[in-house]
């Protein structure tokens, strides 16, 4: 089985990140730490609020035409764009999806020295796979484990 934790966060395609993590944080307090590197290969500035369960990206200065957000950008404006589920096992997850014909086009599995460095020693595990969920849902779906270290 599974193991479904539900949403662990949204991410929302913006086109100024300081506007909306100010936005986010004056509407609902949020915290955002910032974690750009995440979002470099793709084009993207990322920051997340993990006390909110949002994330936040957009289009690095350049890269406003074809960062991985720039099309939905144009085309539906600022909105969500993915939701990550909380999974107790990443691989059981995938495996169901792609039973369910759903494509996996990109996952990661960090060390914990990554984890420590750009996540603040936060987790003690995190995972992710990204699922071609779109055109069937109408936004990306993301399943995601991920353990907070205890503490």
């Amino acid at each position: 089985m599974m193991g479904l934790r539900g949403i662990n966060r949204i991410v929302i395609a913006v086109r100024n990140l300081e506007a909306a993590k100010k936005l986010y944080a004056d509407m609902l307090g949020a915290t955002f730490h910032d974690a750009h590197w995440t979002g470099a290969p793709f084009g993207i500035h990322v920051s997340i609020a993990w006390d909110a369960g949002i994330e936040l990206c957009a289009p690095m200065p350049g890269r406003e035409h074809d960062s991985a957000v720039s099309q939905f950008l144009a085309h539906k404006g600022e909105g969500i764009v993915t939701v990550f589920f909380g999974v107790d096992d990443a691989d059981v997850a995938v495996s169901r999806a792609i039973s369910a014909g759903y494509a996996c086009f990109h996952s990661l599995d960090y060390s914990q020295d990554e984890m420590d460095q750009h996540l603040g020693g936060r987790f003690c595990r995190y995972q992710e796979s990204y699922v071609s969920s779109a055109d069937r849902c109408g936004f990306g779906v993301a399943l995601a484990r991920i353990d907070r270290k205890p503490g």
